[in-house]
């Protein structure tokens, strides 16, 4: 097989090659992007809890409230409810189907894993009157979570997330260079014209410019794939979602540290089991909360 024809099978197949790179990327970017909604989604759910709670809080009228505790029950009680509970109780039809996405993206997984990551950070604060850095504990939790890295827990997310990004640029990239391959092509049989013969020159110019054109169509071709590329990242940008997640949990845990009086660590505290049965979880949650005031203070919450 001669250059030539090489050149022919180049440009005639590179729209579609192009073609089912853009359906690949578009799958993983859609895969990436419903992964950081997921975690996204665990976020706002978070974040109501605290809204909730700090709604129904009245200053000053309960003391030595730790943050670690706080932090942890509204951790706990967001996971139990969101996922445990809505499991056993099937509530809405819905559910069950998201309760199976969740599996199959290592969603719970991701969430479990988050809520242990940053209690252990948050139980060695130094207590201030001023704000610490939550952002940074929130962006380190977030970016080193391995169930949040990886797409299906395999695929590092980062990497393919940049990669992906990359795809409008390639394709004007691969167009344009379709339609040099078509021009060189072209120019070596300009090199075989004889002007002598006026009816073989017409020939090979008119071939010339069929090829000419035939080639162009990988540009306009490589063109619209980059403008599709550009919407769907658009669209579906997991960058602004994680900036979203990240604020809504940093936000959170500010209210948090706003309401708490200290930073102890209470003797005998259970470690967080994602294991545990939710309902009893809750149930002694919620007796907790209504045997009084003093166990209350006692346990910091």
């Amino acid at each position: 097989m001669n250059k030539a024809a090489l050149a022919q099978y180049f440009i005639l197949g590179l729209p579609y090659a192009m073609g089912v790179v853009f359906l690949l990327g578009l799958f993983f970017r859609g895969v990436i992007y419903f992964t950081v909604r997921r975690h996204e989604w665990f976020a706002i759910e978070f974040e109501k809890r605290v809204n909730r709670y700090m709604h129904a809080e009245v200053p000053g009228k309960v003391k030595d409230v730790s943050f670690y505790v706080l932090s942890k029950r509204m951790l706990e009680r967001t996971y139990y409810e969101i996922f445990e509970v809505r499991d056993r109780m099937k509530r809405r039809k819905p559910d069950s189907v998201m309760a199976g996405s969740d599996r199959i993206f290592l969603i719970r997984q991701g969430c479990a894993w988050l809520v242990k990551d940053i209690l252990k950070q948050l139980k060695f604060l130094k207590w201030t009157e001023g704000t610490p850095k939550l952002i940074n504990i929130t962006k380190a939790t977030f970016q080193h979570n391995p169930c949040f890295n990886r797409v299906f827990g395999i695929f590092p997310m980062s990497g393919l997330n940049d990669l992906i990004s990359l795809l409008p640029g390639l394709f004007v990239i691969g167009g344009i260079l379709g339609t040099f391959v078509g021009i060189a092509g072209g120019l070596q049989e300009l090199g075989t014209m004889n002007m002598q013969d006026l009816e073989g020159t017409k020939n090979i110019m008119d071939r010339f410019l069929h090829e000419i054109s035939f080639a162009m169509g990988t540009s306009i071709a490589g063109i619209v794939f980059s403008l599709l590329s550009h919407i769907t990242n658009t669209m579906f940008s997991p960058d602004r979602s994680y900036v979203a997640m990240v604020d809504r949990f940093e936000s959170a845990l500010d209210q948090l540290w706003y309401r708490a009086d200290n930073n102890d660590y209470p003797d005998h505290e259970k470690p967080f089991d994602e294991h545990r049965d939710a309902v009893e979880a809750l149930a002694e949650d919620a007796l907790n909360k209504e045997i009084g005031k003093a166990p209350t203070v006692q346990r910091g919450a």
